[in-house]
């Protein structure tokens, strides 16, 4: 069973940086889509960034384009998010998912099924 650990969310002023941490135990994550997911106070959730695992190919929503960066390090089977350069609008609860059926884009775009989900982490952009 695949288990999905996020860490690294936390309070940081806007134009402030943070990593997420998306550790993944049980299985192995070669043949799997990963994605960062989000739900904004009274929003509905949504795709952020998205990876294939096996080849790091990546998607991005447009409005973190530049700001955001996805990466697995494949030794330590996580998957990371970079975001830099924070605003207040990227307040929110953010989740790592895993999916085999799913693809970048799929994923993201909350087309497909996502069968494993973490329990989230806050992400707080406030001065």
């Amino acid at each position: 069973q695949l288990q999905l650990v996020e860490s690294g969310g936390g309070l940081v002023q806007p134009g402030g940086s943070l990593r997420l941490s998306c550790a993944a135990s049980g299985i192995t994550l070669d043949y799997y889509t990963i994605g960062w997911l989000r739900r904004a106070p009274g929003k509905e959730r949504e795709g952020v960034s998205c990876i294939s695992y096996s080849d790091a190919r990546s998607y991005y929503i447009d409005s973190v384009k530049g700001r955001f960066t996805i990466s697995r390090d494949i030794a330590k089977n996580t998957v990371y998010l970079q975001m830099n350069s924070l605003k207040p609008e990227d307040t929110a609860v953010y989740y790592c998912a895993a999916s085999r059926i799913s693809t970048i884009d799929s994923m993201c775009n909350m087309a497909a099924p996502i069968r494993y989900w973490g329990q989230g982490t806050q992400v707080t952009v406030s001065s």
